[in-house]
């Protein structure tokens, strides 16, 4: 049965599988931008990248201009790494118009089989103790996929923004 996990290096052969069918390190609730695939195949680099995850979570950790903390955790089912998922602690502009607070992607193999809505149900309570109370979910207009998980777990939609459709959902 799928679970929600702290990033692991446990997971490391799995997460580079999973990158591959993405083409790449861009996932989205991965925490992976700027880190290159090429990298991120050797143990000790890895092992930084988990490292760093779990750092963003703390609102004193170094992070880029314009990024506020963040709890990354991973969609696993025992060794096998799913996905991925961000629940960032507060909204900045853009976050607010176009991002949302929890951010998730599926890897391509393991969709339609409600891994994104299981996740999301499961983030939501962790949200709300992080004092998230409405949790922001945006999606792309044509992302039928996405729509459908928010609106399972209760989003209700407010707008359209940048080709984003902004939701909000009752944390826990």
């Amino acid at each position: 049965m799928p679970t929600l996990a702290a990033p692991h290096v446990n997971y490391h052969p799995s997460w580079l599988a999973a990158a591959a069918e993405f083409g790449g390190t861009r996932m989205d609730g991965a925490g992976a931008d700027g880190w290159l695939l090429a990298d991120l195949k050797e143990a000790a680099t890895f092992r930084r990248f988990v490292d760093t995850l779990a750092r963003d979570a703390l609102p004193e950790s170094p992070r880029q201009s314009g990024h506020v903390p963040c709890t990354y955790l991973w969609m696993v089912d025992g060794g096998t790494f799913l996905g991925s998922l961000a629940i960032r602690h507060g909204l900045n502009e853009y976050l607010l118009n176009e991002g949302g607070h929890i951010g998730y992607s599926v890897r391509p193999s393991a969709r339609r089989r409600g891994h994104a809505a299981a996740a999301l149900a499961a983030a939501l309570p962790i949200a709300r103790d992080l004092g998230i109370t409405r949790a922001l979910l945006t999606c792309d207009e044509d992302n039928a996929g996405s729509r459908a998980t928010i609106e399972r777990n209760g989003g209700v939609y407010e707008d359209s923004r940048n080709g984003k459709r902004r939701y909000w959902i009752a944390a826990g």
